[in-house]
Parts: structure tokens; C-alpha cells; sequence
């Protein structure tokens, strides 16, 4: 089991800020995780769209999508945060 975090936009578009999940076996790393939560349509679809810019971080630690993800994993997902 691995626990999703969801800010700002993305917990607004899915309406959860967090969730514990069980990710089939073809799950083992950031890209496969987003692909196969994508998979669940509508909002999930249109906000990790590879054109939407989405950033991931495990364990509290900024992940590129080739990072493994194993379980009791905390994974949060985020917009870049822009400055100005």
C-alpha cells in the first residue's frame, strides 16, 4: 500500500487530498504510477496529462519518473509553484 498526496489544483480537480492505494504489480516507478492513474478518466486524465505540468515528490524527496515507487511509499503530487 502506498500513500497519494494531492495540492492545490489537483486536490480541488479530485476532490481528495490524500488516499491510501494498491497499485497493480506493473506499477514500479513515478511514470507507471501516474500512467495508471491516469487511467481512472475525467479530472485524473486531464490533470496528469503528460502536457500538464505536474511535479512528484517520494518520501519527500523531488522524484523524475524513473524513480522506483515500492510500498508504504508517501507520494505527493503538485503544480509547479510559480513566483513572481
Amino acid at each position: 500500500m502506498i500513500t497519494l498526496l494531492y495540492f492545490a489544483r489537483l486536490r480541488e480537480s479530485f476532490g481528495i487530498s490524500s488516499e491510501q492505494a494498491h497499485p497493480p504489480a506493473h506499477v514500479v516507478d513515478v511514470r507507471s504510477l501516474t500512467e495508471w492513474l491516469r487511467q481512472r478518466g475525467g479530472a485524473w486524465q486531464e490533470e496528469l496529462a503528460q502536457n500538464r505540468p505536474v511535479r512528484v515528490a517520494v518520501n519527500q524527496d523531488m522524484a523524475a519518473p524513473d524513480r522506483a515507487v515500492c510500498d508504504g511509499d508517501e507520494i505527493a503530487f503538485f503544480p509547479p509553484v510559480t513566483g513572481g
